[in-house]
């Protein structure tokens, strides 16, 4: 089973030279305020840790990151309220959104307009949640034999190749523990977090697959979704 698909990679590979790096800033901004929260020390703290390598591969300035640590004790940090929404797109595909707000009467309705804009539909709960499972994922830039035998016996329960680097499925509370023993194999991590990965794709192509495509990159774009998850393959 992988989380690999092709909208995800697209995303991947664009996300180095994001011309809405502000944005994509805030994203993070906002999810090192919430892991920060279980402290401030990354070598006490992996979901600090994690969010932190996702900031460095972001290329976001170190004076971003010791704001954003510095926000989780702050009242705006306490603030902040992780909520995941369900939602149908194009083709039937199914789509799971987080996000982290301090409003959700500013978000919900965000979230619900840009779906209908661009032929998605808000799901009720339980109803897209139950074709994913949630996983670790981790992605490492090298690539080869030697280095899909080294995820494997770090204790992943899957290592698919692609065309920049190697992904990698963990169980959820597996996740820390192979991404340090990656990282003590000496390979690059580029990246390591909790995703809902689902079960079965779906295939679409031409115009079906061109909607889809605009109405995740657009439900990616708001401010306060840090996260989009789909079974689009």
């Amino acid at each position: 089973m992988s989380g690999h698909s092709k909208w995800e990679t697209t995303k991947r590979q664009k996300a180095v030279v994001d011309a809405k790096r502000g944005a994509l800033f805030t994203k993070i901004g906002n999810q090192i305020a919430i892991a920060a929260r279980a402290g401030a020390d990354p070598a006490m703290n992996p979901s600090l840790a994690m969010v932190l390598e996702k900031a460095k591969h972001a290329n976001m300035p170190k004076a971003n990151i010791e704001r954003a640590i510095a926000r989780a004790s702050s009242k705006e940090g306490a603030a902040l309220i992780e909520e995941t929404y369900e939602a149908y797109g194009p083709g039937g595909i199914g789509i799971i959104i987080e996000t982290a707000t301090d409003n959700k009467n500013r978000t919900i309705p965000e979230v619900r307009n840009t779906l209908q804009k661009n032929g998605g539909r808000m799901a009720d709960p339980g109803s897209v949640m139950f074709q994913f499972e949630r996983n670790g994922v981790i992605f490492i830039a090298d690539r080869g034999e030697e280095a899909l035998m080294t995820a494997l016996e770090a204790g992943a329960e899957d290592a698919v190749e692609e065309e920049d680097g190697i992904e990698i499925i963990t169980a959820p509370t597996d996740l820390a523990k192979v991404r340090q023993s990656l990282v003590d194999a000496g390979l690059t991590v580029n990246s390591a977090e909790l995703k809902y990965v689902a079960a079965n794709k779906i295939e679409l192509s031409g115009e079906d697959l061109e909607k889809a495509e605009k109405l995740l990159d657009a439900v990616d774009d708001l401010d306060d979704v840090t996260a989009v998850h789909t079974n689009l393959g």
